[in-house]
């Protein structure tokens, strides 16, 4: 069974920075794909930032050029470094595992005030 924990979210002005961490029960970097995803009030949760089993990254074109996915093998730690943030990258921010199924964490929430 696998159990992310989140954490780093918090409150932050427009183009204010965040760093994400999601720590890992055990060593999975090697053979699950990570993520982050994020759901904001009323809206689907989508897709942030990715790393494929592969290793490559893959971004939503709303975080390209400021956030930054990025992993600590050794630590069993994903991150996501948030610059320039908006008001529209107010949401609950969601660690995710997957390898035949889905694993995710409780969350944590960003807020950008304006």
């Amino acid at each position: 069974q696998v159990q992310l924990v989140e954490s780093g979210g918090g409150l932050v002005q427009t183009g204010g920075s965040l760093r994400l961490s999601c720590t890992a029960s055990g060593s999975i970097f090697s053979r699950y794909a990570m993520s982050w995803y994020r759901q904001a009030p009323g809206k689907q949760r989508e897709m942030v930032a990715t790393f494929t089993r592969g290793g490559t990254t893959n971004y939503a074109d709303s975080v390209k050029g400021r956030f930054t996915i990025s992993r600590d093998n050794a630590k069993n730690t994903l991150y996501l470094q948030m610059n320039s943030l908006k008001p529209e990258d107010t949401a609950v921010y969601y660690c995710n595992a997957l390898l035949y199924r889905d694993y995710w964490g409780q969350g944590t929430q960003v807020t950008v005030s304006s």
